[in-house]
C-alpha cells in the first residue's frame, strides 16, 4: 500500500474513532436526561401520595406541580435537543465510515493494479527472452 493511501486511511480511522467517542458521550447525556425525567415523575408521584394523607402537603401540591411541570418541560426539551444532536452525530459517523471504506477500496484497487502491472511486465520480459532465444 502506498504512503498516501496509508495516511488517508489513518486519518479516516482517527475521524471515525473521534466521532464514535462523540456519539457515546451524546448517548450518555441522553440517558442522563431521560433518567432525570423518570426521577421527576417518581418525585411527583411521591408528592401526590403524600398530599392524599397530609393536609399541609395537599395545600402545597398545586404550587409543587406547577414548578414540577416547568422542570419536566425543560428536561424534555433537553432530550429533544440531544436527540437531534445524536442524529447528526450518527449521520456524521456514517459518512466517516463511508469515506474510510472508499479510501480502503482505492488503496486495495491500487495494490491489485500494481500486482497486475508487475505480472504483465514479467510476462513481457519472458516473452522477449523467449523470442531472443528462438532468434539467436
Amino acid at each position: 500500500m502506498t504512503a498516501w493511501a496509508q495516511s488517508l486511511i489513518r486519518i479516516s480511522n482517527y475521524e471515525v474513532e473521534t466521532l464514535q467517542k462523540r456519539l457515546a458521550e451524546i448517548t450518555a447525556r441522553r440517558a442522563s436526561a431521560e433518567m432525570r425525567i423518570a426521577v421527576l415523575e417518581a418525585e411527583a408521584e411521591i408528592e401526590q401520595e403524600r398530599a392524599r394523607s397530609d393536609a399541609d402537603a395537599a395545600m402545597l401540591l398545586q404550587a409543587y406541580l406547577s414548578g414540577w411541570k416547568m422542570r419536566k418541560g425543560a428536561a424534555e426539551a433537553d432530550v429533544v435537543v440531544i436527540n437531534a444532536e445524536e442524529e447528526g452525530a450518527r449521520d456524521a459517523l456514517t459518512g466517516a465510515f463511508e469515506e474510510l471504506k472508499k479510501f480502503e477500496h482505492v488503496a486495495e484497487t491500487t495494490r491489485l493494479n500494481s500486482i497486475i502491472a508487475a505480472g504483465k511486465r514479467e510476462t513481457a520480459a519472458f516473452d522477449e527472452l523467449g523470442l531472443r532465444r528462438r532468434a539467436g
